[in-house]
C-alpha cells in the first residue's frame, strides 16, 4: 500500500461511522438467505484461503448465516494444546501483535506507541496495579483465522467489565498509525485469578465487528454504550484449552500476567504466525 493510500485508509478511520457500519454488516452476517449466506461464505473462503478441512463441518451450505460460518468449530484433533499445565498455551489462531513485559503501567503497541495498563482496564487503578511488572501478549486474529479464544491457563472468573470506545480496526497498518488504539476501542476484560496469581483477557472490538460472546454470559457488547462491571460470586472455572468466547467478525485478544508470574519463549516475535493451544511461555516457580 503506497504513503498516500496508508494516509487516505487511516483519516478514513476517524470519519467512518463505526457502530452504525457494523450494526449494517452485523444484520447481513446474520442473514439466512441462503442464496446470500451461501453467496458470501463461499466468496469469504475463496478470498481469504480458508481451510475447511479443519472445520467440524467442512460443508459452507450447511451453517445457518455467515456469522455462524466465521465462529465454526474446528474438528477435535485440529490443534494440539501444548503438554504441560505450566505452560502458557496460545489462546487463539493468528499473529503476535507485539509480547513483552509491561513496563511502567505501560504496554507496547507499535513503533512510537504505548497505552496504560489502566486505560486498557477500564481506567481501574486497582486492576492495573495487579499487572504492575507484569507480561502481556497482543494476539491479531485476521479474516481467515478461527475466532474462538481460549484459556491460556486453568482458572476462575472474579470480574468481567465492559468498555465502551471507538470501532478501529485493529490490522497491523492501524496499529502502526492510531495511538492508543487498543485502548480506545471497545472491549471485553474478563479478570481470572490462577493458581499461579491473577491473568486478564481482554477481547477487543474492532471495525465491523458485529459482537463479543463470552461462553458464561453470552453477548457482552450491550446497546447502552456505557461501563459495566460485572461481579461473580458463584464461581465460572475454566480449564486451560477450554473455550472462554467468541469474536463475530474477528479481532484482537490481550494476555495480561501479573509480576514474575510467567516468562515467555525467548523464540517468540512480532508478526511471528501462532496457532491455537501452542506453547508460549511457561510458569516461573
Amino acid at each position: 500500500m503506497s504513503v498516500i493510500k496508508e494516509f487516505l485508509f487511516t483519516i478514513a478511520q476517524f470519519i467512518l461511522p463505526h457502530h452504525l457500519l457494523s450494526r449494517l454488516i452485523g444484520y447481513i452476517a446474520e442473514c439466512r438467505w441462503p442464496w446470500l449466506k451461501n453467496a458470501l461464505i463461499k466468496q469469504f473462503i475463496s478470498a481469504y484461503k480458508v481451510n475447511m478441512a479443519e472445520a467440524a463441518d467442512p460443508k459452507p451450505e450447511s451453517y445457518a448465516c455467515f456469522n455462524d460460518f466465521f465462529t465454526r468449530a474446528l474438528k477435535s484433533d485440529a490443534r494440539e494444546l501444548s503438554e504441560h499445565e505450566t505452560e502458557i498455551a496460545c489462546p487463539a489462531d493468528g499473529a503476535i501483535s507485539q509480547i513483552g513485559d509491561i513496563e511502567k503501567g505501560r504496554i507496547f503497541q507499535a513503533k512510537g506507541y504505548d497505552f496504560s495498563t489502566r486505560e486498557l482496564l477500564g481506567g481501574s487503578e486497582e486492576l492495573a496495579e495487579q499487572f504492575e511488572d507484569g507480561k502481556f501478549a497482543t494476539i491479531y486474529l485476521s479474516p481467515k483465522d478461527y475466532h474462538r479464544v481460549h484459556m491460556p491457563l486453568a482458572g476462575e472468573l472474579k470480574q468481567m467489565v465492559y468498555v465502551p470506545g471507538r470501532l478501529f480496526s485493529v490490522s497491523p497498518l492501524t496499529v502502526n498509525q492510531i495511538p492508543r488504539l487498543f485502548a480506545r476501542n471497545e472491549r471485553m476484560v474478563a479478570l481470572f485469578e490462577t493458581k499461579h496469581g491473577p491473568m486478564a483477557m481482554v477481547m477487543v472490538g474492532a471495525m465491523i465487528v458485529a459482537s463479543i460472546e463470552t461462553v458464561w454470559g453470552g453477548l457482552v457488547t450491550p446497546p447502552k454504550r456505557q461501563l459495566q462491571q460485572f461481579d461473580y460470586g458463584k464461581p465460572v472455572r475454566l480449564d486451560r484449552g477450554e473455550e472462554m468466547g467468541q469474536f463475530k467478525l474477528g479481532s484482537t485478544v490481550i494476555m495480561l500476567f501479573g509480576k514474575d508470574m510467567i516468562s515467555w519463549d525467548n523464540d517468540l516475535l512480532a508478526d511471528q504466525s501462532v496457532r491455537l493451544g501452542q506453547k508460549l511461555g511457561v510458569i516461573q516457580d
